[in-house]
């Protein structure tokens, strides 16, 4: 049986706990059988009420997490779920590679404090940077408008392109951390690398903020793709899993030069392109154009189909 993992990562105090006994109250284990993995301990406690369906499992060490130890409290407590509380201190790697194979991570979330976010960074950088960059969820508690501020300031976008950010105020309320004018690539690249993983991110920005690209050169890998509803029309792009593998789409853009014509559809293309902008039926008006630079067959990206 294949077991979903949820890890709650984050430094000492940083909401993990509140975060956990939150879910709990919402409902995460009302049904499940739930083992939840407490490797370090903070001052909160989880609430005895939400517990009735949840075994909890105290992790003293970093080296006590091997692959053997997780089998053991698999076959013990038989879980439909995994939650960890996972120590600040300890890489999140250890963790990765010692997951039984039928256990997958989920999500992964991290919690840092806002106030202490900077000077975690300076003193503790490959520790706190690790939290930020694999997260798929990450807050900011207690945060505050000035503190927001120079969190925008350094564009944490750019180190994790594909996380949601949330800032989390000392009242309760939250707001996103993105507001619409940071972008997820550094633009002051002569030419702009599109990572393979980060095609997705990239396909959203320039469907959302076209302007923000025009003129720009890019390269990156895409898949030959002609239109099927529009006859003549060059669409490389990338498939894309948006929410399940039944749901599987491809992310298109028009582009236009000659040197695509010798390639076939679904053909990986390495390509180099400047972005312009042109009215298209496919857009219903103005939309962003592939200019191609250069282009070349390349072997298949990594991952070949992308997920959100």
């Amino acid at each position: 049986m294949n077991i979903p993992v949820y890890v709650m990562a984050g430094f000492l105090d940083a909401g993990k706990t509140q975060f956990i006994n939150g879910a709990l109250e919402d409902g995460l284990a009302a049904t499940d059988r739930t083992l939840l993995l407490c490797c370090e301990e903070g001052e909160e406690e989880y609430d005895p009420l939400q517990m009735r369906n949840v075994t909890a499992v105290n992790v003293e060490d970093e080296e006590e997490l091997t692959k053997a130890f997780l089998k053991e409290c698999e076959k013990k407590h038989r879980p439909r779920q995994v939650v960890v509380e996972y120590n600040g201190m300890w890489s999140l790697d250890t963790l990765w590679l010692n997951l039984p194979d039928n256990w997958f991570i989920v999500q992964t979330f991290s919690f840092i404090e806002a106030a202490t976010f900077e000077n975690y960074a300076r003193n503790m950088a490959q520790q706190t940077m690790e939290k930020v960059t694999k997260a798929d969820v990450l807050v900011f508690n207690r945060c505050t408008p000035q503190l927001a501020e120079t969190l925008r300031g350094r564009n944490l976008r750019m180190v994790n392109r594909r996380a949601q950010i949330y800032l989390e105020y000392p009242d309760g309320s939250s707001e996103d951390y993105l507001t619409g004018e940071e972008s997820p690539f550094d633009l002051d690249q002569e030419v702009i690398d599109i990572p393979p993983e980060d095609f997705g991110v990239w396909y959203v920005d320039v469907m959302d903020h076209p302007d923000r690209y025009e003129g720009r050169k890019l390269h990156t890998k895409v898949q030959m793709m002609r239109s099927a509803q529009y006859p003549g029309t060059m669409c490389p792009g990338r498939f894309a899993m948006v929410c399940c593998a039944d749901d599987i789409a491809f992310l298109g853009l028009l582009a236009k030069g000659e040197m695509l014509e010798q390639y076939k559809n679904k053909q990986w293309i390495e390509v180099t392109y400047q972005v312009g902008l042109d009215t298209h039926p496919a857009y219903g008006g103005a939309g962003p154009v592939m200019e191609m630079l250069e282009a070349a067959p390349c072997d298949k990206a990594e991952p070949e189909i992308l997920t959100y």
